[in-house]
């Protein structure tokens, strides 16, 4: 039996799939922990567990803009 394809929902990812798309995306190892901490921070984090990558990557850009 051949091997279900995973769909991945941008509004509701684990943190540690954020870090692999971002790790997958950059040069730089993300780590979950480091995705984990800046979600933390952003109140991003859902009862569920996961995360909007969309709101993860606008909270982001705000943090930066706010330096």
């Amino acid at each position: 039996m051949a091997k279900k394809e995973q769909k991945l929902k941008l509004v509701a990812l684990t943190p540690a799939q954020i870090a692999q798309a971002l790790s997958a995306a950059c040069s730089e190892k993300i780590t979950e922990e480091r995705v984990r901490e800046i979600a933390q921070r952003g109140k991003l984090i859902k009862a569920d567990g996961t995360v909007s990558l969309i709101e993860y990557a606008a909270f982001l850009v705000q943090e930066i803009a706010n330096r």
